[in-house]
């Protein structure tokens, strides 16, 4: 069992008990400047990383029910495109990248689902999710005000939104998916693409507003995020982060309990007890979602490692190692 019970306890015995509401099914989802609302319901939400092709579907179910023992009340996973459409216009969803699979396997557990779709992913993994196809798009330019590269991405977006409509997955249909992002991190390079980043930016949100799931968008690192648009925050530390709109609610997508291994790298190692402050401080400054990232890291199988010497572990130092 690993490291399972190592931070959300020290977390919910230290700082605050839990209301206990019912989980894994809704059929409203909306947010306030306090929180996101799920029937009716202002949440605190604590949310886990599991990302479904870093683990294989037998041991899914086990996975989610650690995780749900562990205290999570959400699953957050990326989409990775690159191995759902190796060539364009043939998808792949078996095996490992079963999607409705994964997506079901949570909701059997009573758990929620944040949908991070992109479709850029990063994540350490191969072309950022990218798939390779893409690269050879006559006058392709990625993640910017670009007509090639936002056709794709935008069929992209409703491929993987139609597809979980078609299973009855948002939360309107009363499925577990409360929670969608586009895009991911993009503020980090905004400023190299200039207006052309602007412009994506807006373009990017109204596209997946346009896609009518009834649940919230997210976007991570954003500071200026459209509404209706929730601006959320990546990092160690998240409890000065400030939404841009006092509409908005306090969020955290990414709190690191560890880092990625890199070949010829001392392994990344965290004190629990400074992440247990860390998200005592997120929750004492009004953050209501939280979410470690990762909760069970996994393994990079094949070629699916990506960027400088990343290790086929993606253990991330995770409440669940790496071995489950």
């Amino acid at each position: 069992m690993g490291r399972i019970y190592s931070i959300p306890l020290i977390f919910f015995v230290v700082v605050f008990g839990r209301c206990v509401f019912g989980r894994g099914s809704a059929t409203t989802v909306t947010y306030d400047s306090k929180a996101i609302v799920i029937d009716g319901q202002r949440r605190v939400l604590l949310s886990g990383s599991l990302h479904y092709p870093r683990a294989t579907p037998e041991v899914w179910p086990d996975l989610i029910r650690k995780c749900k023992e562990g205290g999570l009340d959400v699953i957050e996973t990326y989409v990775f495109w690159n191995y759902h459409e190796p060539v364009k216009g043939q998808y792949y969803f078996e095996g490992r990248f079963d999607l409705v699979r994964f997506v079901k396997a949570v909701q059997e557990a009573g758990l929620y689902v944040h949908l991070r779709i992109g479709p850029y992913a990063c994540a350490e993994w191969n072309y950022g999710g990218f798939p390779m196809w893409l690269h050879f798009i006559p006058g392709i330019q990625f993640r910017t005000a670009n007509t090639p590269f936002k056709k794709e991405m935008e069929r992209f977006l409703t491929k993987i939104v139609m597809l979980m409509k078609k299973e009855n997955l948002f939360a309107y249909q009363g499925g577990p998916i409360i929670l969608a992002q586009v895009e991911n991190e993009y503020g980090n390079v905004e400023w190299a693409y200039g207006i052309s980043g602007e412009l994506y930016v807006k373009w990017a949100a109204s596209t997946a507003v346009a896609l009518n799931t009834s649940v919230p968008w997210v976007m991570c690192s954003q500071e200026d995020a459209p509404d209706p648009i929730i601006n959320a925050c990546n990092g160690f530390y998240c409890d000065t982060f400030t939404p841009n709109s006092p509409s908005k609610p306090k969020m955290w997508t990414e709190n690191y309990p560890g880092w990625f291994l890199s070949f010829g790298y001392a392994i990344p190692y965290r004190p629990v007890e400074d992440i247990a402050f860390s998200v005592a401080r997120f929750f004492e400054t009004g953050g209501t979602f939280q979410n470690y990232y990762m909760y069970f890291g996994g393994t990079n199988f094949g070629r699916t490692a990506g960027g400088p010497l990343v290790a086929t572990s993606y253990d991330y130092d995770a409440p669940i190692d790496e071995y489950g």
